[in-house]
């Protein structure tokens, strides 16, 4: 075995801090001011009173609470006034390997240190002039908590609380069915508990408790609606011991029982137009809702059940969701807003890309009760597809390559069929193919491609639909440029591509039943004319 020599000279591997005199701040100014051989750091705890410190020509004032740290005090002035009282702590730093500068605020002042540091920092001043000879370690390691409360106090005057409280939420939200206490999030933090429970309760208006029951109940309706299993089950599952003690709980908060809420006829509120497409495939009306200009000129909507802005976080949007009382919400998965929106009401969050128009058609009759309309809903439209592949058959044949651009002043846009704009009609269900080109470049893996307007060209298809037509002046010599070189392409290819001015974007810009619905009788109607 290896042993290091008595007289070794390696340095440490961490810093050490050792006290070497503490004393009270009430004691005769100049005997604090006598530090004939300075320590390297010095601390200073105010627990009362009020005075001035000067150092390097710079006056802060002290009150009760405050503390101060400096690594330089044979530079450092105090002075007495209105009976100041506190504790001052000269302390030798043992360097190691580690170069880095105090890890309190250096010079900067502590302000609000909490009454528990003001309190370990008089026991420490007890301990230091009456030592404990059956705790021979009591000073060492009361110095070792003051300087780690410290630290944390600092770190929270340092770091933003909502830096911190962010890290905490998303902890909750994945550990939420475990044991949580209000300690380990705040050592999760970094901050003291008590600085904890101020902010977080500042920012989420509940306690660090009621946000986690909260969220625990708001997770078994939302198993209860998209198909829970028994109470006992969904107890577990959602971090509670037994169905009973879940039952009480959720009944505290929704004012009813599980049962009752499973059974209920639930009022809705749809944040996104293609999530109100779809109630209204379904014939639910929602509490609120946001709806597009186009879905409004087939069924106009009176004002108190439209949200006008789609995705807003507005204070004027989160005071109507209130007043309506709903039972369920159902948004996009957006974490940061639907984090919000949890002390309204439990929010159905339908991935985006990840679930086709069909799959959030059927998880939004899943949570309304209305599985049976969606089906049926649903075999009408493939009986339509059905329909419209026998007469692509007859009159196209081979389906070949297509593509839909949404044509914007400064760009042009394309999109897979998990993006929607008519291509999951012209993919999914009309049998067409994207070009090669765009696949090759991401199409398929990003969902959608933006390009300069004038390389439109450059990418070929047999169909080609553009959603916008030439609505100003700007665009339409670009598009002139596009249509000579399609018809260029007509010359040398065996055959040219058909360019369709469909002009409908807010059709074309909606993912849902109604809207997919109407795009497959355009799409068609276009092929075949």
């Amino acid at each position: 075995m290896h042993t290091p020599h008595s007289g070794s000279s390696l340095p440490y591997p961490h810093n050490f801090y050792i006290p070497v005199r503490i004393t009270a701040l009430d004691k005769p100014a100049s005997y604090l001011e006598d530090i004939r051989q300075p320590p390297s750091s010095l601390l200073i705890i105010v627990t009362g009173g009020s005075g001035m410190i000067e150092r390097d020509g710079e006056r802060t004032r002290l009150s009760s609470g405050t503390a101060v740290c400096c690594d330089s005090p044979a530079h450092l002035t105090l002075q007495h006034s209105h009976n100041l009282q506190g504790v001052w702590i000269e302390y030798v730093v043992l360097p190691g390997t580690s170069h880095r500068s105090s890890p309190l605020n250096n010079g900067i002042p502590l302000r609000s240190c909490a009454p528990y540091i003001c309190a370990m920092a008089s026991r420490l001043l007890s301990s230091w002039n009456q030592p404990e000879e059956h705790r021979p370690f009591a000073l060492q390691q009361l110095f070792t908590e003051l300087l780690t409360e410290l630290h944390g106090s600092a770190a929270e005057n340092t770091e933003p609380a909502r830096h911190w409280l962010d890290r905490v939420l998303q902890y909750i939200e994945f550990h939420y069915n475990e044991d949580l206490t209000r300690g380990q999030a705040a050592e999760l933090a970094g901050v003291t508990p008590e600085h904890f429970s101020r902010a977080f309760r500042k920012s989420t208006g509940q306690t660090f408790n009621e946000y986690v029951t909260l969220l625990r109940i708001r997770k078994a309706q939302q198993r209860i609606l998209t198909g829970a299993p028994n109470l006992s089950t969904l107890a577990l599952e959602v971090g509670y011991g037994e169905g009973t003690y879940l039952s009480r709980k959720f009944k505290q908060v929704v004012g009813i029982s599980p049962a009752a809420y499973h059974r209920k006829n639930k009022s809705v509120v749809s944040l996104n137009f293609n999530h109100t497409a779809s109630l209204q495939a379904l014939e639910v009306v929602p509490r609120l809702g946001v709806y597009s200009a186009w879905m409004e000129r087939l069924q106009p909507v009176p004002s108190k059940h439209k949200l006008l802005n789609e995705g807003s976080g507005s204070t004027g949007l989160y005071e109507r969701l209130v007043s309506a009382r709903p039972d369920v919400i159902i948004s996009y998965s957006l974490p940061d807003r639907n984090k919000q929106l949890l002390s309204v009401a439990p929010v159905i969050e339908i991935p985006f890309m990840q679930m086709d128009w069909r799959e959030q058609f059927r998880l939004i009759a899943e949570v309304t009760g209305r599985r049976t309309q969606a089906e049926e809903w649903l075999s009408v439209y493939d009986e339509h597809c059905v329909l419209a592949n026998q007469q692509l058959d007859r009159q196209i044949g081979t389906r070949g390559t297509a593509v839909v651009w949404e044509i914007g002043r400064d760009a042009a846009y394309c999109f897979s069929s998990s993006y929607g704009h008519g291509s999951q009609i012209l993919y999914n269900d009309l049998g067409f193919r994207p070009p090669g080109s765009l696949v090759s470049e991401g199409l398929i893996r990003k969902g959608y491609l933006e390009i300069a307007f004038s390389d439109v060209a450059s990418y070929p298809a047999d169909h080609i639909f553009i959603t916008c037509s030439a609505g100003t002046a700007k665009l339409q010599e670009p598009l002139r440029s596009f249509l000579h070189h399609a018809v260029e392409q007509d010359k040398t290819a065996s055959s040219g591509s058909r360019i369709y001015f469909l002009n409908q974007p807010a059709m074309f810009y909606g993912f849902d039943p109604l809207s997919s619905e109407a795009q497959l009788r355009v799409l068609l109607q276009a092929l075949t004319s």
